[in-house]
């Protein structure tokens, strides 16, 4: 990096050539990273309470 004018020059050109998502894909976007959120908490509490259920008999047998 020799010239810094330059470089801040092809900085903000490549600045311009960003397009950014429109309101609809951002609003899609943010309702399936909830959507997979709460699939993925469903799912981790399931096998909670698997593994909660199995323990419990393993425990009660063991004593």
């Amino acid at each position: 990096m020799k010239n810094p004018l330059k470089f801040f020059q092809e900085v903000k050109q490549e600045a311009f050539k960003v397009t950014w998502p429109t309101s609809k894909e951002t609003i899609q976007g943010s309702l399936m990273v909830v959507a997979m959120a709460i699939i993925a908490s469903i799912f981790f509490l399931l096998i909670d309470q698997i593994f909660k259920f199995f323990l419990d008999i393993i425990l009660k047998v063991s004593f």
